[in-house]
């Protein structure tokens, strides 16, 4: 973060440009969290840091984003300092996009006899990182080769989801999760146009199921009341996305959400932080998942991230 970030990480509400950027994606009819899916790409799907790791959450919309409106092919994604470490310039004009993360800390106060008690608070920080496309003379590693990269056959997902052991039941024509028996209801393989949009949508009725209080336990109307649908509706939407990244799994399904859009808009206009509290719960249910069932090509990532 350059001195004059920092100073003005005071005056800027970050929260709130996040939320402004996802309204007007959402207007357009365009839900960013779903990254276009085109056959050839890296093998990283999930953005990087300089150290390989993957970003998280909201930060991986954000990028996701970014590097489709720009056209940016690498995965890597470092800060101008990190950039300069490695011997490497940002070019001169390049802009950088917002990640952000958060924090926790305390604050000492005097109760009502005097004594000291430390409350425990949570805050939101913000730095600017810039695509490896947009900096010169980075090592190789951080420009892969684009590779050709099958999607997963549909045998290799039922087997990572069985390991899963949620109950999952026959439906006619509609996907579905039924948290009073949690078990999730999917039409046959047939009705879906391909066996991919099938296994997609039961990423997307996984990360619902995780709501069950022996699994992750989330209830998104405790904070957003009149929205609760349309909240829950939203982490599962990314989460899916976030877990086909994982399962190598295009990030759609046969159910055209279009009809929640008008209901997100809602919900992020009147929570500036709607979005990246959706975006947390999602992370959360697709670390729920896969520490349940590891993703089968976990280690062909790290290969990638090693090599």
């Amino acid at each position: 973060m350059t001195t004059e970030n920092a100073r003005s990480g005071a005056r800027r509400d970050i929260a709130a440009e996040i939320t402004a950027k996802i309204l007007l994606e959402l207007e357009a009819g365009v839900m960013p969290w779903r990254k276009p899916w085109d056959g050839a790409r890296t093998g990283l799907v999930l953005p990087r840091r300089a150290t390989g790791e993957s970003y998280r959450g909201v930060n991986v919309v954000l990028l996701w984003s970014a590097a489709t409106e720009r056209g940016y092919v690498s995965p890597y994604w470092l800060t101008f300092n990190q950039a300069v470490k490695l011997g490497a310039q940002v070019r001169k004009g390049e802009r950088g996009e917002v990640v952000v993360y958060y924090g926790q800390g305390t604050r000492t106060r005097l109760d009502h006899a005097g004594a000291e008690v430390e409350d425990a608070f949570r805050f939101l920080k913000w730095y600017v990182v810039f695509s490896a496309d947009q900096i010169d003379n980075l090592p190789a590693r951080f420009h892969p080769e684009p590779v050709v990269s099958s999607l997963a056959p549909i045998a290799v997902h039922e087997g990572w989801f069985k390991k899963l052991e949620i109950a999952r039941i026959a439906t006619r024509d509609i996907a579905c999760y039924i948290p009073s028996k949690d078990v999730i209801g999917m039409p046959p393989l047939a009705a879906f146009d391909t066996a991919e949009d099938y296994a997609a949508t039961l990423n997307h009725e996984s990360v619902h199921a995780t709501l069950a209080p022996h699994r992750v336990g989330r209830d998104m109307g405790k904070k957003f009341s009149k929205h609760a649908i349309a909240a829950e509706e939203l982490v599962a939407e990314i989460g899916a996305s976030l877990l086909g990244a994982h399962l190598r799994l295009p990030p759609h399904h046969i159910h055209d959400h279009a009809s929640y859009i008008g209901h997100w808009m809602k919900l992020l206009a009147d929570d500036k932080r709607a979005f990246l509290a959706a975006a947390a719960q999602a992370q959360t249910a697709v670390d729920w998942l896969l520490a349940k069932s590891p993703s089968p090509f976990e280690s062909e990532d790290v290969d990638d991230v090693a090599a």
